[in-house]
């Protein structure tokens, strides 16, 4: 699903211009990631949350060179679903092979 789907059933869902829903939707997206940048988590109870992971430093290897680099340590975006969220997918979804 992309974001002009998530847009699409919003705003069939409430009976909303496409374009208010997609200005709604962008500054979400916008302060979620504003958020992270301030160093500040986004928790939506029942959905998730938005977290900051720290990542060590570690050593890597250039295997064209053959040296070894290293990867200084650094902050990532990373997603924690909800407990009800994650058992609800667990139940409500089929086990792809």
């Amino acid at each position: 699903m992309t974001k002009a789907d998530i847009v699409a059933k919003i705003s069939e869902k409430l009976g909303l211009e496409k374009g208010d829903v997609q200005a709604t939707v962008e500054a979400f997206m916008e302060e979620v990631k504003t958020s992270l940048e301030s160093g500040d988590n986004v928790y939506l109870r029942g959905f998730g949350s938005f977290i900051i992971k720290t990542r060590a430093e570690k050593t890597g290897r250039n295997i064209s060179k053959n040296t070894t680099i290293k990867i200084p340590a650094h902050n990532i975006p990373a997603f924690k679903p909800a407990k009800v969220f994650v058992e609800a997918i667990k139940t409500n979804t089929e086990v792809a092979v």
